[in-house]
């Protein structure tokens, strides 16, 4: 079976909040868009706003899927955090960006790797 990479996004995306919720996490928000940019996961990790960026592949072939977090990335991902909580008023003790990577196998387990506080 051949997804297309919009699938797999998806998938990975079903996948990492999933594994967000079971360790706690609470999903504000989905796939909020601002712009041309697109916040993948928006949670509460205890009193930490976290907003998480989800990157799936099939392979590591062309590296890990955390790998394609480039700066430039993680400034349109800034920018549209700041465009949610200009939309969304709420309290919180922290923000924090990260970043869940996702290897995925229709047949086998995928691996999840969540990296917490991305600079």
């Amino acid at each position: 079976m051949h997804l297309t990479n919009i699938e797999l996004g998806k998938i990975g995306e079903d996948l990492a909040a999933s594994y967000l919720q079971g360790h706690g996490y609470v999903i504000l928000g989905r796939n909020w868009r601002s712009a041309r940019v697109e916040l993948d996961i928006i949670a509460r990790d205890k009193n930490t706003l976290v907003f998480c960026e989800v990157k799936t592949r099939r392979s590591i072939s062309h590296g890990y899927p955390s790998e394609a977090i480039t700066a430039i990335k993680l400034a349109h991902i800034r920018t549209a955090a700041l465009h949610w909580l200009t939309h969304n008023r709420s309290q919180y003790s922290g923000v924090r960006f990260d970043v869940v990577s996702v290897l995925y196998c229709h047949d086998e387990n995928s691996k999840i790797t969540h990296i917490k506080g991305l600079d």
